[in-house]
């Protein structure tokens, strides 16, 4: 099965896929099926989560100096949140 997405798009979902340590297939299956997309908490997992925290400071330190924000930016940052909070809940 193939489909096509705008580059924007294609961003989006390889940063979510990054973000969960799913495969991309394991993902993309995962959302269009209405499970529940589980984050496996590992090395690269927090890489990542390293990483895009690290982007998305940069981006509020623009909006700080008083550009506007993307709903991109805050659907990412609300994700972010419920993978902590669910890495979170796996520790106890």
């Amino acid at each position: 099965m193939a489909f096509r997405v705008s580059p924007e798009e294609d961003s989006q979902i390889e940063t979510l896929v990054r973000l969960t340590g799913m495969t991309k297939q394991d993902y993309i299956m995962s959302r269009l099926l209405h499970r529940d997309v589980v984050v496996k908490g590992n090395p690269r997992t927090y890489k990542a989560l390293r990483d895009t925290m690290g982007e998305i400071l940069t981006e509020l330190r623009r909006i700080e100096a008083g550009e506007s924000i993307d709903q991109e930016l805050v659907d990412l940052i609300k994700t972010i949140a419920a993978i902590m909070d669910g890495l979170q809940e796996e520790r106890k």
